[in-house]
Parts: structure tokens; sequence; C-alpha cells
């Protein structure tokens, strides 16, 4: 039987997180448990963010395209900004095109943040065009190339989903730091405070991460996911990562594909796969109807 939601998970935080707990049943490992806390960590588990000096000036509009950065601008640069992110969780953002109300949001921030990477590919030529009349920047890019994983489908791009190894996503914070003091430099010692706050943060997840994975039988590493976006969490951890689908979700599987990841199913004796809430489940079920035929 392929599993294929991740079951018997209980994720506790609190304001200042010295740990992560969960339970998982001996056949989950502990792999579901970590792919749901790299995920649902970076992007709602700093909620907190030290109070601003009281009579402080109204708060600087910043507009981020991703809640991964949204969340990661919302914390270090704490009450002196204001962050509207134009996809909530479960948009994908390779295919997500601006509207309106985007266009008009972008164009009255103080600051618009993006990541980069060839992340946001629809966006990538309005982005452009914007940063020569508006402050933008590309946080993702702060990401030093010599670690950065080549793109399987694009020459002279990378692939684009760092936030997967929190140890990568501290430079994404620093680079936050430092994009929010140049523009806001009155606040400038909150905004490097914050981020030393954050990355403290990520360094217990990394410790906990490893921890973790490591009573994952190495025989056992093996993630299929919907499409190529755990490469980075694959090289930290010691995984073997399949997508059915590409680096970007703009790829498409074709039959061949679906049946050499259905032989691997079968012959491997793989126990789950991993759906994406921003990509289609119809490669996941052919993949599971494929299997159950064997």
């Amino acid at each position: 039987m392929i599993a294929v939601t991740l079951k018997n998970v209980n994720w506790n935080y609190s304001k200042n997180i010295t740990s992560v707990t969960a339970t998982a049943t001996a056949r989950d490992y502990a792999l579901p448990m970590l792919i749901r806390a790299l995920t649902a960590f970076l992007v709602s588990v700093f909620l907190f963010a030290p109070a601003h000096e009281a009579g402080a000036a109204e708060p600087h509009r910043v507009v981020a395209t991703t809640s991964m950065l949204a969340d990661a601008v919302r914390v270090v640069g704490g009450d002196a900004v204001e962050v509207t992110a134009l996809m909530g969780p479960g948009v994908d953002p390779h295919a997500y095109r601006q509207t309106r109300s985007d266009i008009v949001a972008m164009t009255k921030a103080d600051l618009v943040i993006w990541h980069g990477l060839y992340l946001e590919a629809q966006l990538e030529e309005f982005m452009e065009r914007l940063a020569k009349s508006q402050s933008v920047v590309a946080l993702g890019e702060a990401v030093p190339k010599d670690l950065l994983r080549a793109h399987d489908e694009y020459k002279g791009r990378y692939d684009p989903h760092i936030w997967m190894n929190p140890v990568l996503w501290r430079y994404v914070v620093d680079a936050a730091a430092e994009t929010l003091s140049d523009k806001f430099p009155e606040a400038a010692e909150q905004f490097h405070a914050n981020a030393d706050a954050y990355k403290q943060e990520l360094d217990r997840l990394v410790a906990y991460a490893g921890e973790r994975l490591a009573t994952v039988p190495e025989t056992s590493r093996v993630l299929i996911t919907a499409h190529d976006a755990f490469n980075y969490f694959g090289a930290a951890y010691g995984f073997d990562v399949v997508g059915i689908q590409g680096i970007s979700t703009e790829s498409e599987a074709g039959l061949r594909r679906i049946e050499t990841l259905v032989d691997r199913l079968v012959s491997d004796d793989v126990q789950a796969v991993f759906v994406e809430s921003s990509v289609s489940e119809r490669n996941i079920r052919a993949l599971i109807e494929g299997a159950a035929a064997r």
C-alpha cells in the first residue's frame, strides 16, 4: 500500500522555541515529520517579533512574492515593516502571474522582495521592468553560487528551492537584514538583532533535523514527490530524491516517466509518496494506481 498523506504527526511550537516535538508510528519513521517540519517551520514558526519602540513612525510597506519570504521579512523587520505576500500557502510560484491588484501593491510599496533564481518564472520580466523605477531585491540570489544546484532544464540557472535546507536559508535571512537596513537605516540595529534571533531558531532546526533523520534506515531514505523541489533537502540529509516532474511545475511527466517510477516504487518497496498542495495530484494518482496494479 502506498501512503499519500502525512499522518500521526503533532507539532508543538512555542514563542521561544527550544525544541520541536513530534510523534509518529514506526512505519512513518522520521521522514514525514521532517518534511512537514522544514516547510511548516520556515513558513509559520516565526510568528514572534520584538516590539518596536513606542512612538515610532508608521511601518514601511513591503511586498514579498512568496509566503516564505514574507514571513522571513516580517520577523527580521519587526514592527518597522508591514509585509504583504502576493502568494499564500498552496500557490505555485513557478506558474504565478501578477494580477492588477499585485501591480498596484508593488508600485505603492516602499520595497518589493522576490525570491529570484527563476522561482517566479512568470514574474521575472515584470520584476526586471519594475526595478527600473522601484526598489526591488531578489533575496534568494544572496546564496553563493557554489552552494546552488544546477537547474536540470535551463542552462545557466539554478534550483531555486533553497528553503529546503535551513543552512542555505540563513543567507536569505542575512540578505533580508541588509536590504532592510540599506532601505530603512533608522531601524538597522533592530533588523540585525531580529535576524540573529531568527538564525538561532534555524540552528535549532538543523540540529533537530540531523538527529531525527539519522533514525531513518539508509535503505528507506527515498523521497518521491510531485515535483523535484527537495534536492537541497536530500543533499543535506542523505536522501535519494525523485520528482515525478522536474524542478519547475511547468514541466510535464510523460507516461514513460510514470512507468519508471512505478518500477522504482515496487522494486524498492517505497512506502510513501508525497503530494504538494501547489501541484496537481494527477501524476501522483497515476503513480499510485500503477503501483497498486502490480
